[in-house]
């Protein structure tokens, strides 16, 4: 039990490859499953019915699914578990049968059933910004995203994979700038505005005079 004053840990989980189970078939288990197929999740979804893009999916190969109700023995060797029915007593027992198996569950809209939160995401190619309100405002978690996608341009994506391929050379060198070199060379805007021009090795000498290497 969550003692007061007491929030989330924030953890980013690899699933490449690990079997994750959605239970429900609606529009609500469907965005659970896009999310975690981005993962490079083995997902099986379990649920009478399905909406087309599941469906899809299914008939794609990328996801499989069970077309009958949820059965505990479904939990079997699941990693983390998504109760996504419309049924709040049928989310409630699969929190209930994951956490006699200490599997982590996720379950729509129900806090009081949720091991861990998913917060609302923003993507730049490798870099991950996460926002969360710990499940008490999800709406307010999405308006924060959405200002930070204003702020976060696409060259932000160029920006992290030129970052660690200088990081890469510099340690083949035997060089290793320290922290706070970092944080000052790739805090400037110079750097960004140049990859957002396409002028990638321009950028790339300027992050290394930054860095105080020639």
């Amino acid at each position: 039990m969550r003692l007061p004053g007491m929030g989330p840990y924030p953890v980013v989980l690899d699933l490449a490859g690990r079997p994750v189970l959605v239970v429900g078939g609606g529009t609500v288990a469907e965005r659970k499953v896009e999310g975690v197929l981005e993962a490079g999740a083995i997902v099986t979804v379990v649920s009478p019915t399905t909406t087309d893009t599941l469906a899809r999916l299914e008939r794609e190969g990328r996801i499989m699914v069970r077309r009958r109700a949820y059965r505990p023995a479904d939990l079997r060797g699941a990693t983390i578990v998504f109760a996504a029915t419309d049924d709040r007593i049928v989310n409630a027992a699969v929190a209930t049968d994951a956490r006699k198996h200490r599997i982590w569950v996720n379950a729509a809209d129900d806090p009081d059933h949720c091991d861990f939160i998913l917060p609302s995401v923003l993507r730049r190619g490798s870099l991950l910004v996460a926002v969360t309100t710990a499940g008490r405002s999800p709406a307010l978690a999405r308006v924060v995203r959405e200002h930070l996608e204003a702020v976060l341009g696409e060259e932000y994506a160029a920006l992290v994979d030129l970052a660690s391929d200088v990081r890469r050379e510099l340690r083949a060198l035997g060089a290793a700038p320290s922290a706070e070199a970092w944080t000052r060379a790739l805090g400037g805007d110079g750097i960004r505005h140049l990859l957002a021009e396409g002028r990638r090795d321009e950028a790339r000498r300027r992050l290394l005079e930054a860095l105080g290497v020639a």
